[in-house]
């Protein structure tokens, strides 16, 4: 067996970066660019009205002459009409300030009397109100650099420079291998000795997270063939494949020997931690696989620590993993020595709560998880106050 981080490095070392490929900016919510983007144009393109108003020369004796207006500007609808000192235009927020001008006061400010207004602004200066050619982002600037993740805004921002299409890396094509006889679906009824599958939904809503949808899921029986087979088309197919289940030495643990029967190579299998001990991790060729153990906690767990951090490195993320923090215990707790524990956990500012059902098969308290909490190998007590290392879920 080995340890939590030498896992962790061993994956990290063995997951590399997808290509790049070309997307509609609709599609990359998630995803990291590739290249830097650079802006094909000014934003502004033009002098712009930030409000509703009247655009206008501003002069010394702005606060006590009228100004004649000439007309208006909506926008969109840029006009040749050419104030002179004593004139203004009618503009709308958006609208280009038109050549003869250099400010806008707001409608609220003037009083206004036919085609007459006098300004009534006291704090008015000359260039108030406009949005300067270039103000946001100039033509030729990098807007985004390559390793930026596309958030909502970003998207925003890229469509409003007039950019359609980015180069981002590629997400992982994933393939789940849900294996066990005694799996029924939700929904049927439960005979002798079933229960119901849950690690594919699990698996499928953790992947969500990470803007993933898994490419192919597999339900099958603990059979050696049927393994091989999903196996085989997987790799095929697939940049991740993820197994549950049939990884330890039981009689019906079929899982790794039907891995080295498709030639994969073993990285490490098991490691120091509880639960999740007999984790496998493999590769062949390009495509790495992860076996897990079947109970549903101890999948879930597996994910976060290990396979998060495979997926973030061959997305083209800049850090491994979100990343870890130090918070305080809530209340003590008691393990053996040899095993990194990792619990179920839930934030409260700068503090940690244990949650109850630590075992690997209850999933009642992961649903009100956020973290695990890291309580070291060799350590065995842990007093209420202790600081401790927690690792926080990928947020919605």
């Amino acid at each position: 067996m080995i340890s939590i981080a030498d896992a962790q490095n061993l994956v990290d070392a063995h997951a590399s970066r997808l290509p790049g490929i070309s997307l509609p900016i609709q599609d990359a919510l998630g995803m990291i660019l590739a290249e830097p983007v650079v802006s094909p144009l000014d934003v502004p393109p033009f002098d712009q009205s930030a409000m509703d108003g009247y655009a206008f020369l501003f002069g010394t004796g702005v606060r006590n002459e009228p100004y004649t207006v000439i007309g208006e500007i909506p926008a969109g609808a840029p006009t040749a009409l050419l104030p002179t000192f004593n004139e203004a235009l009618r503009i709308f927020t958006g609208a280009p300030v038109p050549d003869g001008t250099d400010t806008v006061v707001m409608q609220e400010k003037v009083d206004s009397g036919g085609t007459e207004i006098r300004i009534n602004d006291p704090l008015l200066k000359k260039g108030s109100n406009v949005r300067l050619r270039g103000s946001q982002t100039k033509q030729g600037d990098i807007a985004l650099d390559a390793g930026t993740q596309l958030n909502p805004a970003a998207i925003g921002f890229l469509a409003g420079l007039g950019v359609s299409t980015v180069q981002v890396w590629a997400k992982p094509a994933v393939c789940l291998i849900i294996t066990g006889k005694e799996l029924a679906p939700p929904g049927a009824a439960l005979g002798p000795g079933q229960v119901y599958e849950s690690n594919s939904f699990a698996l499928a809503a953790a992947l969500q997270t990470l803007n993933i949808h898994p490419k192919m899921v597999f339900r099958i029986d603990d059979e050696e063939a049927l393994i091989t087979a999903c196996l085989t088309q997987g790799m095929s197919e697939c940049d991740l494949v993820i197994v549950t289940g049939g990884i330890s030495v039981g009689d019906y643990d079929l899982v790794k020997k039907s891995m080295e029967q498709c030639g994969v190579d073993t990285i490490f299998y098991k490691v120091k931690q509880k639960p999740g001990k007999p984790l496998f991790f493999g590769q062949k060729d390009k495509t790495l696989l992860f076996g897990l153990p079947g109970n549903p906690a101890a999948v879930l767990t597996c994910f976060y620590e290990y396979i998060t951090l495979a997926i973030r490195k061959m997305t083209g993320h800049l850090t491994p993993e979100p990343g870890s923090m130090q918070r305080t215990l809530t209340e003590g707790f008691h393990k053996k020595a040899g095993l990194t524990y990792l619990l179920k956990g839930k934030l409260q500012g700068d503090h940690v709560v244990p949650l109850d059902a630590q075992e690997s098969y209850m999933m009642n308290s992961f649903a009100a998880a956020d973290c695990l909490i890291l309580l070291e190998e060799e350590k065995t007590s842990y007093q209420k106050g202790d600081r401790v290392v927690v690792h926080p879920f990928p947020s919605l």
